[in-house]
């Protein structure tokens, strides 16, 4: 079985190895990455391992932005000692999420169940969490936002776009106002409903009650114009022009 490890701990990633090497004959650690750049280089230069053991917080930020960059196809088990992430890991190509400091025996049951989940059962396996996501979306109707020393309730549909600038994501209502969010882009993808928001690019997730025209940009883009003031121009790339007319014009 060969194994890639995602740890910006050094300490931990050994003791991952050393339990794998303890339970799993015959495994080889093919790669131990340390952040996301690290982690894109090396699926763009390797082939997809067996099983891949994945922290959500490394050097450089969530590694759910790792799969902005890369296909994975491999198998997920993530470690982290947050549980707060557990509907987002199951996303993409999870099959177990173990809280640090990681316990031998939920790493054997982790490895059981990868042994045992065939194609069949795994597709099985993500329709059912994919209908807790759906059922988690549905519930995450307001965030609470914390500003100096209140907490301000904050109803995703008050909500025009969602933007990130240096690391920092801000909510901007469509009257006028804007919040700091303590999630990135990637993360909120995961929670709001696909039909209300849509992520234009790297920098906005916008509403689609927001949307007030659009313009044909350079190179078969589209430049969107909201509601409300943008501070730069949303521009779609050409690749996903198909997707985001589709997403508009789905009733």
């Amino acid at each position: 079985m060969k194994v890639l490890i995602i740890e910006d701990e050094t300490a931990a990633a050994r003791n991952l190895q050393s339990m794998l090497e303890q339970l799993e004959a015959g495994v080889e650690i093919v790669g131990v990455t340390e952040s996301i750049v690290d982690t894109v280089e090396w699926f763009s230069e390797n082939e997809n391992p067996d099983l891949v053991f994945m922290d959500i917080h490394i050097a450089d930020g969530e590694s759910f932005r790792i799969f902005d960059s890369v296909n994975i196809s491999a198998p997920i088990i993530f470690t982290t000692a947050y549980d707060q992430y557990a509907l987002d890991a199951f996303k993409v190509n999870s099959i177990d999420y173990l809280l640090k400091p990681l316990k031998e025996e939920e790493l054997q049951r982790a490895l059981d169940k990868w042994r045992r989940i065939t194609n069949h059962e795994r597709s099985e396996y993500h329709a059912r969490v994919g209908s807790m996501i759906a059922e988690q979306r549905r519930s995450n109707e307001m965030f609470l936002i914390h500003v100096k020393d209140k907490i301000v309730p904050l109803q995703v549909s008050d909500v025009a776009y969602f933007y990130t600038s240096n690391e920092r994501v801000t909510a901007h209502l469509f009257n006028g106002a804007a919040y700091p969010i303590d999630k990135t882009l990637e993360a909120l993808q995961t929670t709001l409903c696909e039909h209300d928001f849509f992520r234009a690019n790297r920098q906005f997730i916008i509403s689609r009650k927001a949307v007030q025209d659009i313009s044909v940009w350079f190179g078969s883009r589209l430049s969107l114009n909201l509601t409300v003031e943008i501070p730069e121009r949303i521009v779609i790339s050409k690749a996903r022009v198909p997707e985001f007319k589709r997403w508009l014009t789905e009733a």
